[in-house]
């Protein structure tokens, strides 16, 4: 895992990204979970709809909250402007695939991340931060291993979201680094971490975007 100095401000390309994401996380989506995705699309872009929606709702949350955080909020503007528009393009996706919407019990990988957030104010929102950052990690780590086995179409538009979700990935990181020292957010990053990894690589019964392996 590298530590927050090194994380660089922009991504010069996909592969330096998925390098980047690989060299962050604690461990690669399973294939396990990859095969279950090819096989059950609707399923998959119903919740990746669902994601993009919660992640906008994230970032307007932190503007609210944080007002007097300048940086903060041109970066979550910048994120709420991105993640509805993919909300957007996954509709129309799922449109043009015949999906029709139909509601998802929410995954229990975030609700897992947020329940090890801190409740004190300045904790709650390192931690919110981190989590953030994990999240649209662990999202664009997931795009890269499903899009060059996707049919055409959506694997061009998974492809095309690695670039910003990297990108969101890397402004959360510099936004903990910002309100907290080194060492916190290094200690609060390995926490978070782990939870990810147990999340990722532990039996899961439901099949969602960020779900474990399936049961």
């Amino acid at each position: 895992m590298p530590t927050t100095s090194n994380i660089v401000s922009r991504v010069a390309s996909i592969d330096a990204i998925v390098l980047e994401i690989h060299d962050f996380l604690e461990v690669c989506t399973p294939e396990a979970w990859v095969s279950h995705a090819l096989g059950d699309l609707a399923t998959l872009l119903i919740d990746h709809a669902n994601c993009e929606y919660k992640a906008a709702a994230t970032g307007m949350s932190l503007i609210t909250k944080h007002r007097n955080k300048p940086r903060l909020q041109r970066l979550m503007a910048r994120l709420v402007r991105e993640e509805m528009l993919h909300y957007e393009q996954v509709l129309v996706l799922m449109d043009q695939m015949g999906v029709n919407y139909r509601p998802l019990t929410a995954s229990r990988y975030a609700k897992t991340l947020r329940e090890a957030v801190r409740s004190d104010e300045d904790g709650r929102l390192v931690d919110t931060l981190l989590v953030g950052a994990i999240v649209e990690a662990r999202s664009c780590e997931r795009f890269a291993a499903l899009w060059p086995r996707l049919p055409i179409r959506l694997g061009k538009f998974y492809k095309s979201l690695l670039r910003s979700e990297g990108r969101h990935y890397q402004d959360y990181l510099s936004l903990a680094r910002e309100f907290a020292d080194t060492s916190d957010v290094e200690q609060r990053l390995i926490h978070f971490l782990e939870i990810d990894q147990t999340l990722i690589e532990t039996s899961d019964d439901e099949f969602r975007f960020h779900s474990g392996v399936p049961a």
